[in-house]
Order: structure tokens, then C-alpha cells, then sequence
């Protein structure tokens, strides 16, 4: 069969908006705030076999793993499976993440043939398990992370199938959230397959068909192109995991070999830390995941994602490994290891694409619970969302400040006013964390920010992990690591510095400080423009101390410019002091 160019594009991008609209209607009909206002979710649609067609820009850390969740309800429902089925699966260990990220898989048929599936994840607030909000930092096994749903049909013949979903919503403390989000999530199924029928109307069956082949195959063609590009060889880097939220006293060693060659791009995770017991491990889904998104970034990161573009790449990665992990290990912090896989092969790439890649950034989610019952309304209430960091300095520019960390990608920070006008909290301060800083460099790092919550209720559970704060972000030819992630709980005028909080009670007045860290520098500070210097100061990102004394810029306080000839003469001392000269 012959299709023109035209035709696939138009097809192509069909699936693309099909998957746009899905991805919109969830999000304008959820319950849950962490849906609606973070957009903690991702859609995709794959072919009959589970591969990857098209998806909408989501959370990269769901994306990626979408397709394995197709295809572990293709093995296990087969030629059972009908219309108006929804297969729902929450299952780390093969196809996902943790329990609260639930994935819903629906068949696409068309008249009486199965063409292919829509699927959609997110993170459902609340599914049981021994804490509120489900996911916690102190888990030792996956039965006290919440209720497991091993790919059981939600919905049969297009009807709902009351005994699963009252079994789900009797396991939830907050069930109108959670059978909201299941609702919407279905719903917004339905649109992508009204779409995907329609586009069959129009083209015809055998054209469809077709063009999802071809699609995955000019894909790995550009895939192969873009990976010729590359530099050559085994790139290699290590790196740990915080002993206090690995819970073990010492911290978990990670490893990565990178192997690039004209076909393949091998990820070999090989020599790192067996799987703990501390939720923060990744299943091997979540860690492909995390390789996908540095393939993506080396390559092209424009390119619509599929699993044709994806072919090349190899993941490898002991089972019973921290990267790998087998039951009963818990996964409900899985994000602390799936980041640092992203972020071990970003920095074994590093120095030999800087045209692509920065220097390290805050790695950890800092994912934050914060809830309770209201004392004003009676109704529970709860926020659930990632948080804001410093992100690594390039070789040309410096670090981009408060975005969310690798593998959140699309998700977005709530207003602070929605959640004042909505819960018994206010956001105290929120802004730059210059307190902290960065990592300084001939280009610094982006900052990390400060967030605070005073809880306004009678009391309110909080749930928080701190990572990266052993081992910071680190730099790259010369340039300073950044200063790594803090939270500090107030009580009663009472500061402590917290790694770990499950289901905290906090009272009223309690105040939770979340300071995330700048990311790592690039290049030497003492090659730093010194009017990027002085713009720095003006816009009080850094002080004069840290001019005069990290960068070697002197700054007459009382004009605000640089007194050139005792710059040069801090330079050379500090070249000295250095081993520079």
C-alpha cells in the first residue's frame, strides 16, 4: 500500500490533537487539584500491539511507561477483551510507577476489529494504604502503600463495574476525589476514540492502519539519523542516593555505562545499589522512563514522541536493583531513583553534548502532601504536588530557575490563590531561594525556591521526602555544585530541619519552610562577565560578598558599579589562592 506524504502528516497530527483533546477534557473535569491545576496525568494512543502512536505533552515519567502498560493488558486480556471495556492496572513492578498513579486502558475497535487503545495515567489523591494521601516516605513494603488493582476490568460492555469501583472507593479516605478522577479520566477516553473513529470514517480502515505503521518507522528512521550525530563510545558516571531517605545508613550507590553506537543507545545500570527497603525505588518501567527522556533531549526534543523514536534504545538493569525492583519492595517515592537515572546518564553525556545538556539540577520531586479535615466546611481537603528547583547552568547561559524537576515536565505549580481560597492554609512566602543560593559558575545555575505553608486549621497531616541533599546538584568544567534541598518544620517557634515526614500532625500557626536547591554551575566563576556579575547583585540573586569573594568582581556599594582595576587585582588572588596560575 502507498500513502503520499501529505496524507500521513495530516494523519499523524490527527493523533496527535486526538490525544490533545483527551489530555484537556481531563483536566477541565477532574475532582482532584493535583489533575485539574498540576496536570499530574499523561494520555497516549498506541496501536493493537501496545506501541506508542501519539500522546499530548504530560508528565515524561508517565509517558514513557504508558506503552508497557498497554501491553500488560494486551498479554493479559488478549482477544478477551470488548467494547466498551476500561482495563484499570496500578501495578509497579511491570507497567508502572506507584499506586497512586493509576493507569486506565480502553480498546479502540472499529465496527467488529480492534485497531488499537487509549491510555491515561495520573495521580489519583488518595488509594488507601497505611497514611493519608497513600504514597509515603516510611513504607517498607508495597501492601502499605494502598489498594492494588492488577489490571481488572472498571468498566464491561461500556457499563460501570460497581464491585471493582466500590471496592476502590471504599479503600479511599477521599472517594468523591477519587471516583471523580476515575469518571473524568473515562470520559475523556471516550473523546479520543470519537476522534480516532472519525479519522477511519474519513481515510478508511486499511489507511489508518497503515499510516500507524509507517508513522513508527519514519520515526526510528529520524531516530537512527539524529543518533549517527552523536558522539561515539562508553560514557560513565556514579553518584548516590541520600542515606537518609534510602532509609540505611549508608547511601545507595548508582551507577550508569552508557554505550553509544551508529544503531543503539544502552543504558546499563548495571553495579548499582540492590533495591532498599525505603519506597524511593524504581520500577524498571519508571527507569526506561527516565532514559527516554535524555534519548529525547540529545536527539531532537521537538520530535513527537512514539515508540518508533524509541526503538534504539536499550535499557539494562538488574532485577532485585534499585533501578528494577521486585515485590514486595515498596515504589512510593519511585521518583527519588527514576530522576537520578535520568540524571546519572545526563551526566555521563554532559561534557560531550554540552550543545544539548546542562549541569546537574535539583533532582528530587520534594512532592508534598498537605491535608486534613476542614475545620470550617467538615469536608476533607488535601493538596498533593511536586515542587520547584534550580535547574544546571549550560556552557553558554546560565540555569534556568523554579521549573520542576526531570521527569515532571509538563506539571505545573498550583496558584497559591486557589489553594487559600479553597483550603485552611496560607502560602507564606513564596520566591527565589537566593537564601540558599546556587551553584556559581562562568554561568550559574537557576535557583530553587522557597515555599511555605502556615496551616490555618486545627490540625493538618503533612507528608514530605527531601532528596538531593547529601549529594547536590553538581557542576561541570570547574563549575560549583549547587547547595541542595532543605525543608525546615516550625513549631511552637521551634526550627528543624526534616528529611522524612509521613502523616505528620501539624496544629494551627505550624509553619512547613520547603527550600529547593539552584542547580549546578558550568565554567569557573572567576571567568564570569562581570556585568552578568553586577546584574546578578542588582537584582539581589547574589550578594556583594559573594561578587567580591566567589566571582572576584568589586563593586563600588554606593554607585553599584564595578571598580574594574581592583576586579583584576581579586581575580588574580583568588587565580592564585585557586592553583590557576
Amino acid at each position: 500500500m502507498k500513502l503520499d506524504p501529505f496524507t500521513l502528516e495530516i494523519i499523524k497530527n490527527a493523533f496527535v490533537v486526538a490525544n490533545e483533546e483527551m489530555f484537556h477534557a481531563w483536566a477541565r473535569t477532574a475532582k482532584s487539584p493535583v489533575i485539574y491545576e498540576v496536570l499530574d496525568f499523561a494520555v497516549a494512543i498506541t496501536d493493537k500491539d501496545g506501541n506508542l502512536i501519539a500522546e499530548a505533552p504530560g508528565v515524561p515519567g508517565f509517558s514513557g511507561v504508558l506503552d508497557f502498560a498497554v501491553k500488560e493488558v494486551v498479554q493479559k486480556w488478549g482477544k478477551k477483551i470488548m467494547p466498551g471495556d476500561v482495563i484499570v492496572n496500578n501495578i509497579p513492578y511491570y507497567s508502572g510507577t506507584h499506586l497512586n498513579d493509576v493507569t486506565l486502558v480502553a480498546p479502540i475497535f472499529y465496527k467488529d476489529e480492534l485497531i488499537g487503545y487509549t491510555a491515561t495515567k495520573g495521580h489519583w489523591t488518595e488509594v488507601g494504604g497505611m497514611a493519608f494521601g497513600s504514597w509515603n516516605p516510611h513504607s517498607t513494603e508495597i501492601y502499605q502503600e494502598g489498594i492494588q488493582l492488577p489490571c481488572v476490568r472498571i468498566y464491561k460492555n461500556g457499563e460501570p463495574n460497581k464491585d471493582i469501583i466500590d471496592t476502590i472507593i471504599i479503600n479511599s479516605r477521599l472517594p468523591d476525589y477519587t471516583f471523580g478522577d476515575m469518571e473524568s479520566q473515562v470520559a475523556s477516553m471516550r473523546v479520543a476514540t470519537k476522534r480516532v473513529l472519525s479519522l477511519v470514517d474519513k481515510y478508511g480502515l486499511d489507511t489508518v492502519l497503515f499510516a500507524m505503521k509507517k508513522i513508527l518507522e519514519e520515526s526510528e528512521r529520524y531516530a537512527l539519523l539524529k543518533l549517527r550525530e552523536l558522539p561515539k563510545g562508553e560514557f560513565i558516571a556514579e553518584d548516590y542516593i541520600d542515606s537518609a531517605i534510602a532509609g540505611q545508613e549508608e547511601p545507595a550507590r548508582i551507577k550508569v555505562r552508557v554505550r553509544v553506537t551508529d544503531n543503539e543507545f544502552i543504558a546499563d545500570f548495571s553495579g548499582s545499589s540492590k533495591q532498599v527497603r525505603s519506597p524511593i525505588n524504581s520500577p524498571y518501567p519508571g527507569t526506561v522512563a527516565g532514559v527516554k527522556e535524555v534519548f529525547l533531549a540529545i536527539t531532537d526534543p521537538h520530535m513527537t514522541p512514539n515508540s518508533g523514536l524509541f526503538r534504539p534504545i536499550k535499557v539494562i538493569a538488574p532485577e532485585g536493583s534499585i533501578f528494577n525492583p521486585t515485590r514486595p519492595a515498596p515504589t512510593s517515592t519511585y521518583w527519588e531513583a527514576m530522576a537520578c537515572a535520568t540524571d546519572l546518564v545526563w551526566k555521563a553525556l554532559a561534557p560531550y553534548v554540552p550543545n544539548k545538556l546542562t549541569a546537574g539540577h535539583f533532582v528530587s520531586i520534594i512532592a508534598t502532601i498537605v491535608g486534613g479535615v476542614n475545620d470550617r466546611t467538615g469536608q476533607p481537603f488535601a493538596i498533593v504536588e511536586p515542587q520547584p528547583g534550580g535547574w544546571g547552568a549550560g556552557y553558554d547561559m546560565d540555569g534556568t530557575s523554579g521549573l520542576v524537576a526531570c521527569g515532571d515536565g509538563e506539571t505545573y505549580i498550583a496558584s497559591s490563590e486557589v489553594y487559600e481560597k479553597n483550603f485552611p492554609i496560607l502560602v507564606e512566602r513564596y520566591m527565589l531561594n537566593t537564601e540558599e543560593g546556587t551553584g556559581h559558575g562562568k554561568y550559574r545555575g537557576g535557583f530553587g525556591v522557597i515555599r511555605e505553608y502556615r496551616i490555618l486549621n486545627s490540625q493538618a497531616l503533612v507528608t514530605i521526602q527531601v532528596g538531593r541533599r547529601e549529594y547536590p546538584p553538581w557542576g561541570v568544567n570547574g563549575g560549583y555544585n549547587g547547595p541542595g534541598n532543605k525543608v525546615i518544620l516550625e513549631r511552637r517557634g521551634q526550627k528543624t530541619e526534616v528529611r522524612r515526614l509521613t502523616a505528620e500532625i501539624l496544629s494551627r500557626g505550624d509553619l512547613i519552610s520547603i527550600r529547593t536547591s539552584g542547580g549546578g554551575g558550568w565554567g569557573d566563576p572567576l571567568d564570569r562577565d562581570p556585568k552578568l556579575v553586577l546584574e546578578d547583585l542588582k537584582n539581589q540573586l547574589i550578594t556583594t560578598e559573594i561578587a567580591e569573594n566567589i566571582y572576584g568582581v568589586v563593586i563600588n556599594a554606593n554607585t553599584l558599579q564595578i571598580n574594574w582595576e581592583k576586579t583584576k587585582e581579586k581575580r588574580n588572588q583568588l587565580k592564585k589562592a585557586r592553583g590557576r596560575f
